[in-house]
């Protein structure tokens, strides 16, 4: 298999995932906060930014989702569309946006986390000794055409929407 030149090298990508730069993207309909069932289909023609994230309302979580909260007017005015995917249900993810006055969208993947699963962003985590099953933060840039453009396993949470917007040259 050829070695592609993907990303830079602050969104490397270890060789181990089985999603490739330039692949179709796994497709999904999943419920929003409102209960609104939203596809990735339906997003085709626009620039659509998927960030996988444990849990609302977390330390680090909340600083991710308020660094793309900051960067929002530049996505929305670059027609860029930003889904923020946990395991939460819709009850959450309301007050999370509430909370914090998230301008975008929230999607429910709950257990067994098929869509996380699609795009290995679900499985063995380690934490203080303890191995459990859960969402690792990874952040993936699906083009017009419903292709990877960008993926990013070694996510800075409270950077992540700048360094997406700078790897795609858009101006802040």
């Amino acid at each position: 298999q050829p070695q592609r030149d993907c990303l830079s090298s602050r969104g490397t990508k270890p060789a181990a995932m089985a999603l490739q730069i330039g692949d179709l993207a796994p497709s999904f309909t999943l419920p929003d906060e409102s209960g609104q069932m939203v596809s990735l289909e339906a997003q085709r023609g626009s620039r659509v930014v998927l960030y996988f994230y444990p849990k609302d309302d977390t330390p680090g979580c909340t600083k991710e989702a308020c660094n793309f909260r900051d960067q929002w007017s530049v996505f929305k005015s670059n027609g860029i569309k930003v889904f923020g995917i946990s395991k939460d249900g819709a009850k959450s993810h309301g007050k999370f946006i509430e909370k914090y006055d998230l301008p975008f969208t929230l999607l429910s993947d709950e257990e067994p986390c098929p869509v996380a699963t699609a795009y290995e962003s679900y499985g063995l985590k380690k934490f203080m000794g303890r191995e459990y099953m859960g969402m690792m933060r990874h952040t993936f840039v699906i083009d017009a055409d419903g292709k990877l453009e960008k993926i990013y396993t070694k996510v800075k949470a409270e950077t992540m929407a700048s360094t997406i917007l700078s790897d795609l040259e858009i101006q802040l």
